[in-house]
């Protein structure tokens, strides 16, 4: 008689859950990874900054640590990516550890750059150019899974189904959201004065439509003139560039035009006052100068008035 052999019982775990879910939950247990294994996510949008608040998390991270991990994955040639921890993997390095507690998750390419882009949208202060381009990107990844989306304009009487999705999860409609993935057609230098609050969204958004050779000659403009083109300004810009009609003096002549808020301005040539600064001093520092220089002659002006 052949001997009964009996088999353990499963776990209630065993009986409720997939072999991919205990798969997944033996895989995601939190590790300690040197700083060098993890290469940042390529095209990372969001920018890790050497600032007041990297700092207090460096001097956190000397203290106490690591207290969230970071989500990284594995690379098919060795070494791991990172998907969410930028800014503790840059504050780790900055306070002298050789290691980061992480989750490794088994993540396809459209998946992480789902959850890097949401990931870091949680955060307080989003410059336009990482709102830009993260919305890029996931709209892009959304849209390789099967879902429609139009990044550069609106379909007239037609669902914007991932558009319409992403807006539910952010604070943005989805006509901001689109305003924002056209800032990614603007050259570096112009996406930066976005940045900076010297080019409001808007104008910004009409001047993406201009071929990348005609924002290199409004840049230089602007830079030659030190002012920056208001919402009509930037309309017009468009409109005459579309006619195939726009060019470095119809661009001077838009940005020479008085704005509608733009109270009356001295003018005076650059070349006879240039001499009297070093080489690449910025307009304002020059402006600030030359009214510190006039106060103090109006000053031994007067005096000399009072002295006769």
């Amino acid at each position: 008689m052949a001997k009964e052999i009996k088999m353990p019982l499963p776990s209630a775990a065993d009986l409720f859950s997939t072999q991919e879910e205990r798969d997944n939950e033996s895989r995601e247990s939190v590790r300690e990874i040197p700083l060098g294994e993890i290469s940042d996510f390529p095209n990372h949008p969001f920018k890790v900054k050497m600032d007041e608040s990297m700092a207090d998390m460096a001097e956190s991270v000397k203290q106490y640590g690591v207290l969230v991990p970071a989500l990284v994955r594995e690379k098919p040639e060795g070494g791991y990516e990172m998907i969410a921890g930028h800014r503790r993997k840059m504050a780790s390095e900055l306070a002298e550890k050789k290691e980061i507690p992480c989750i490794v998750r088994n993540l396809t390419d459209d998946e992480a750059i789902i959850i890097m882009v949401d990931s870091n949208l949680q955060r307080e202060q989003i410059l336009p150019s990482e709102k830009a381009f993260a919305y890029k990107l996931k709209l892009d990844a959304m849209k390789r899974q099967g879902q429609r989306t139009d990044l550069t304009s609106r379909p007239v009487g037609e669902k914007l189904y991932s558009v319409e999705v992403l807006s539910k999860d952010v604070n943005d409609s989805a006509r901001q959201i689109h305003r924002y993935i056209r800032l990614t057609e603007l050259i570096t230098p112009i996406l930066d004065m976005v940045d900076s609050g010297k080019i409001a969204i808007r104008p910004a958004v009409e001047l993406s439509y201009l071929p990348k050779e005609q924002q290199t000659i409004l840049l230089d403009t602007m830079q030659l003139e030190d002012c920056t083109p208001s919402h009509a300004q930037a309309i017009k810009m468009r409109k005459f560039a579309d006619e195939g009609r726009l060019n470095e003096d119809v661009i001077l002549s838009i940005l020479s035009e008085e704005k509608g808020n733009q109270k009356e301005q001295f003018r005076m040539p650059k070349e006879r006052i240039s001499r009297y600064f070093s080489p690449g001093t910025p307009a304002k520092q020059m402006e600030d100068t030359i009214v510190k220089a006039l106060e103090l002659y109006r000053k031994r002006e007067r005096s000399k008035d009072r002295e006769r």
